[in-house]
């Protein structure tokens, strides 16, 4: 064996167990192995979780919130600054970035994600070209899918959609929509699918982020989905709008949702940050309805999306503090909830993006994260320090930390 991680808790009330690589996989999960490794490190009881799966980010526009703000705290404001500032964006400068941004996220235990990936006519493929580049470089390290990604549309942007079937030519693993800023957002919505089927790929929208539900087409994406056999194989993000709903129809549209296999991103930094602007009393908490839609069998994962721009102008990266901000918010705390948030950040968010050898499960890939914590059930509120990230069987994260106190 190259490693064995032993005394490790991946089940609260079960025997802590010894858990063998080689190759790249799991070998072996039992207590006591007698194997011997090249490494061995000794868990004392702490939780081991499979790698943290990242499902909606945006490496391209991360850490430009100090180049031009957004006074307003709007969605509106926030696109209208970042459109500005996107011509200014060098190839050293996005790469500069989405490393930095990378690497934050690695240390925070991170070994898959998804990243949309923007391009128009008046920017070009600079961003997109350099988000392939950075796949290929950290290959090692954590595994990334590139989302060709029309951030200020198709249909009304000419020569958006030649660039979309460049995209996935180029290498773009995802087909990537907004219908909402589009217009009509039902055309989008059959482009993005045709264009979908056509290089046999998923798709994964920016649907209804509103705080409304007059103009939202999530029924009709599911329509749409179930008519052209896409089913498992559509994600959307924020889905805000589900939150203006009536208990009826709402649920009536959860389990459409859950019929078509559509897994939701939410996004609770961004989404608290621009929602419910003009709401004079009872601000609304603008978030998808995340317990209603689990509920409902619906896939829901929890991701970080922006980081440090006018869209969110903080967060650090880590999905940990993501999930902490949403148990509350999403009412998630409660004896039988709280067992649910760590799988939207690691299984449900796998099943999302397709990954098939994922888990800690003998015969999948080492990808895993040792915690600081003595409980999974405290594996989100405690917020532990990730002491070990491993990714293929190698450790590529360790992290010391030292406490003293003087009394």
């Amino acid at each position: 064996m190259e490693l064995i991680l032993r005394n490790v808790l991946l089940k609260d009330g079960e025997p802590l167990v010894d858990v063998a690589v080689k190759d790249g996989k799991i070998k072996a999960i039992s207590a006591k192995l007698t194997d011997k490794a090249a490494r061995e490190i000794d868990a004392g009881g702490r939780v081991l979780i499979p790698g943290l799966v990242e499902g909606h980010i945006h490496l391209d526009k991360a850490l430009i919130a100090d180049r031009k703000p957004n006074r307003s705290g709007t969605l509106k404001e926030a696109i209208a600054v970042t459109a500005e500032l996107k011509p200014t964006f060098t190839r050293e400068d996005i790469y500069d970035r989405a490393s930095k941004t990378l690497r934050m996220l690695i240390k925070n235990g991170v070994t898959h994600m998804r990243t949309h990936s923007e391009f128009d006519p008046a920017q070009g493929f600079t961003g997109f070209e350099v988000i392939l580049g950075l796949k290929k470089k950290f290959a090692n390290f954590i595994d990334i899918q590139v989302t060709a990604f029309p951030q200020e549309g198709i249909l009304k942007v000419p020569g958006t959609e030649k660039m979309m079937h460049q995209a996935m030519e180029m290498g773009a693993d995802i087909v990537g929509g907004i219908p909402y800023n589009d217009t009509p957002a039902i055309d989008h919505i059959d482009l993005v699918f045709e264009i979908a089927k056509k290089y046999n790929k998923p798709l994964d929208l920016h649907q209804d982020f509103k705080d409304d539900f007059e103009g939202s087409t999530i029924e009709y994406v599911c329509d749409k989905t179930i008519k052209e056999g896409y089913l498992g194989k559509v994600s959307v993000g924020h889905l805000t709008s589900l939150g203006a709903l009536e208990p009826e129809r709402l649920f009536k549209i959860a389990n459409k949702m859950a019929e078509a296999g559509i897994s939701v991103m939410c996004l609770p930094a961004t989404d608290l940050h621009l929602g419910g602007r003009n709401d004079v009393r009872n601000v609304r908490r603008a978030l998808t309805p995340v317990r209603v839609l689990r509920d409902a069998g619906v896939n829901v994962c929890l991701c970080v999306n922006n980081i440090r721009n006018a869209f969110t102008p903080y967060g650090n990266g880590d999905p940990l503090q993501v999930a902490m901000l949403a148990i509350p918010v999403a009412h998630l705390g409660g004896a039988d909830d709280i067992g649910t948030v760590l799988p939207m950040l690691t299984t449900n968010t796998a099943k999302a993006l397709g990954i098939t050898d994922y888990g800690l499960e003998v015969g999948n890939s080492a990808d895993m994260v040792l915690l600081d914590t003595m409980k999974v059930s405290d594996a989100i509120i405690d917020i532990p320090d990730r002491l070990f990230v491993i990714k293929r069987g190698k450790v590529i994260v360790e992290t010391e930390r030292k406490v003293t106190f003087n009394f």
